[in-house]
């Protein structure tokens, strides 16, 4: 089957899914694979739940019209989503970087919506398979879209751009995040520089804060840019702390004077300037941007406050690499007071870097005054320190459990599967 005509399919039956325990009635079920899945297995199953289609790669083992074969059940979805990002003639803005993409495109999503009808990416719905979904799930009345890229290893933000195709984009920053996939720091710049490369084939536009040397280095031959920044940026702003959270002082660029926002961490900085940037280059009035931004509160243990017991919690659980690590140590030591207690989760996908990059996070908190610091997961195992050492968060929650502190300052943090939260269940 053409793609245009699996496209008309699409047109009449416009929810796509690719789990069978989420089918909705009339939908399309593509059978995706993976090394520990095989969807094609599934087929049956999402036509007895109501699912109107199934594309399919391989023998599904049962004869139905409804089944429509294909020879790569995943490149199929992705064409698919070009076809209909085909559709549109507005602005598609895609995010991505190694740490902050993810709050950065909530920051972005709130202060457009207040003023267009915005499409964004679900979650951290941010790879080959998420992205598609994204696309197919963009309504014909969108105004703009907003998409998060992901990545791990090169080529595959160039791979997203293909059928995404934005006309501008975003890089939060380049750390030491997958170092596993890149090899490198300057692996990182190279591959989330590939939506720059995009962009300056196609002529886009780009938003770049001009703090961070390497970015204007890989902006160069781009035309079309709009900079934020602490100085010498289109839009600047420093932050403050009031209370423990981020508030932003506008000090160029937009009328806001001061946002008050319920973020944690100065690091956020640059995201929620992101926001007011992309917001003033869509004309939204000064004061939706204001609200929307003051207005958002974070989820999923990203850079939240939480109070328990008497205690002041920041929860940034959400994700962890050597970079974000070091900014959430040192934010959470330049805080007013004293008791402070800090419990780290292992960073993911470090390669052979793990080893030195957990020492250096060590050594970073030797030089700091903490109440205790508990390490957990294998990456902090090996290291000699004079703190404590859990397994997992599990263990580390019983340990907090057991201490019934009080009137403490906690900081929580790990790389997602080390799922640090469960310290507070």
């Amino acid at each position: 089957m053409e793609i245009h005509e699996l496209y008309q399919i699409y047109l009449q039956h416009p929810s796509i899914v690719t789990d069978t325990r989420k089918i909705l009635p009339d939908s399309i079920f593509f059978a995706l694979k993976g090394p520990k899945f095989n969807g094609n297995h599934f087929a049956a199953q999402a036509l007895e739940k109501g699912a109107a289609y199934c594309i399919a790669d391989e023998d599904t083992g049962i004869q139905d019209e409804r089944i429509i074969r294909v020879t790569d059940t995943l490149q199929t979805l992705q064409e698919l989503a070009k076809n209909h990002r085909l559709q549109f003639k507005i602005p598609f803005i895609a995010i991505t970087g190694s740490n902050g993409k993810t709050t950065t495109k909530e920051l972005v999503h709130a202060v457009l919506s207040s003023t267009f009808k915005t499409y964004t990416t679900q979650g951290n719905l941010n790879n080959h398979i998420g992205i598609p979904l994204t696309l197919l799930q963009i309504k014909p009345d969108a105004e703009i879209a907003i998409i998060e890229m992901g990545a791990n290893h090169a080529d595959e933000i160039k791979g997203y751009c293909q059928y995404t195709m934005p006309t501008h984009g975003l890089i939060t920053n380049c750390g030491k995040a997958h170092l596993e996939g890149f090899g490198s720091e300057e692996g990182v710049r190279k591959a989330k520089g590939e939506l720059f490369d995009y962009l300056r084939i196609h002529n886009g536009s780009i938003f770049i804060f001009n703090d961070y040397e390497y970015l204007l280095d890989m902006s160069k031959g781009i035309k079309n840019k709009v900079s934020y920044g602490t100085n010498h940026a289109d839009y600047t702003g420093i932050a403050l702390d009031i209370n423990g959270m981020l508030c932003v002082k506008v000090t160029g660029g937009a009328h806001l004077n001061q946002v008050l926002t319920q973020l944690v961490g100065s690091y956020n900085l640059p995201n929620v300037l992101a926001a007011i940037t992309i917001g003033k280059t869509f004309k939204v009035p000064d004061e939706k941007i204001k609200e929307s931004l003051e207005a958002y509160s974070p989820g999923n243990s990203r850079s939240q406050l939480l109070h328990k017991d008497g205690n002041k919690i920041i929860l940034d659980a959400y994700n962890a690499n050597p970079s974000s690590m070091k900014l959430a140590i040192e934010n959470f030591a330049s805080l007013p007071g004293n008791n402070k207690i800090v419990f780290l989760g292992s960073m993911m996908e470090m390669g052979d870097a793990s080893d030195f990059e957990h020492q250096a996070i060590v050594d970073l908190l030797l030089k700091k005054q903490w109440e205790y610091v508990v390490l957990a997961g294998p990456g902090f195992k090996k290291l000699p320190a004079p703190f404590i050492h859990f397994n997992n968060s599990v263990e580390a929650g019983d340990w907090f459990k057991k201490q019934n502190f009080t009137a403490r300052q906690i900081l929580i943090k790990g790389s997602r599967s080390m799922q640090m939260e469960k310290i507070l269940e």
